[in-house]
């Protein structure tokens, strides 16, 4: 009896980037039937490949491999907690609708639209994104066997893909980019249509107080992990431009933090605090890191993913009940800065944000702010 041909989804992390590994038994009709999916790459091994991991990719690789009938063992994203977010609801658009792949030339056309985007400088991560929500839209084009792109399918597309299945607004303003992008790239016109994006709710961020930071920090009795959290506060760092950081980007002398190609493609410095570098010393003079600042086991820069669980380990140790996240270090700073009576635009140079309307958000949040406001209760 011939063996069923058996597809194993395994996830994997490496420098900071996760994704989902195929193997697959060695057949030369599989391996040429995966190539097939857009963004799959040929690892070391010939039967291992490899895709980035992304919010609905393991949903479509499932139902990818289903339409041949093969099985699908992908046991391993049932136990992992970050990609919980592949499980949707019965009303998940793939529960539905089973998208057909990219056709061969769909597919060239989409790697040359990838070119396209990394000429006109968009980061990796964009690139990636425009192109995986441009190829959605094509497969449900072939799903509805519609054959040219007109005002109907794009409203269409939205409606079916992002509308019904509750997509975040994030989200659809990244389809919406993508589809833009891509009628540009081939030169398609379509008369009086304008792609509307909707608005993003206007949430505040969390902002932990001075106290619940140094509680935070205390709890934290690992050298490595307390000098990370330390230097992502106390320089109002995003997590992947801490990661990112070389030992030379410091510069103790002058107590500043160079921070290069950040979001934006923008190099900045921000503040080093003078207290904190025997902390940063004692770190390096212990670890001795070769290039980045924070390294893995291997040298390689240390993972988002391993970060995370530092801060959450720290959080629990503190016992605060507030959710916070390493972003929410970030909001600290800027809002602890405005709070003590620095110029918003020092802070927006700081954080390296283009608009000052984008730090005008920790007006909002600055009990400073707020404690000048006479209650009107305190005079009944």
């Amino acid at each position: 009896m011939k063996n069923k041909t058996t597809i194993t989804l395994e996830p994997v992390t490496h420098n900071n980037t996760d994704y989902v590994v195929i193997h697959f038994n060695n057949s030369s009709e599989v391996k040429d039937y995966i190539k097939r999916f857009y963004g799959i790459k040929q690892g070391k091994k010939n039967n291992t490949f490899y895709i980035k991991y992304y919010d609905t990719v393991i949903n479509e690789l499932f139902n990818y491999f289903r339409d041949k009938n093969w099985y699908v063992d992908y046991s391993a994203f049932k136990t992992t907690s970050t990609k919980s977010s592949t499980k949707k609801t019965s009303n998940n658009f793939l529960d539905n609708y089973k998208l057909p792949p990219v056709t061969d030339i769909q597919n060239k056309t989409l790697i040359k639209y990838g070119k396209w985007l990394q000429q006109k400088r968009f980061s990796e991560n964009t690139v990636h994104t425009y192109v995986e929500v441009t190829g959605l839209f094509l497969r449900y084009l072939n799903l509805k066997n519609i054959n040219s792109i007109s005002e109907r399918t794009i409203e269409q597309f939205n409606y079916d893909f992002i509308f019904k299945t509750n997509k975040s607004v994030s989200y659809q303003n990244q389809c919406i980019s993508g589809i833009k992008h891509y009628l540009n790239f081939k030169g398609i016109t379509i008369e009086d249509f304008e792609i509307r994006r909707p608005k993003k709710d206007k949430k505040l961020p969390t902002v932990l107080s001075k106290p619940e930071v140094k509680s935070i920090l205390e709890a934290t009795t690992n050298l490595k992990h307390r000098t990370l959290l330390s230097l992502v506060y106390s320089g109002g760092l995003r997590i992947g431009e801490a990661l990112n950081l070389k030992v030379k980007d410091i510069d103790t002398e002058r107590h500043l933090i160079h921070i290069k190609a950040a979001k934006g493609r923008k190099d900045r410095y921000t503040l080093l605090a003078p207290s904190f570098v025997p902390l940063l010393e004692s770190y390096i003079n212990h670890y001795k890191p070769n290039t980045f600042l924070f390294e893995g086991r291997s040298g390689e820069a240390y993972t988002q993913v391993s970060a995370r669980q530092v801060l959450k380990n720290a959080i629990q140790k503190a016992g605060i009940k507030k959710y916070a996240t390493l972003h929410t270090l970030r909001h600290s700073f800027a809002t602890h800065l405005l709070e003590s009576g620095t110029d918003l635009r020092y802070i927006q140079e700081l954080l390296g944000h283009n608009s000052p309307k984008t730090t005008m958000i920790y007006t909002h949040v600055s009990s400073t702010s707020l404690s000048e406001i006479k209650n009107p209760f305190d005079n009944l």
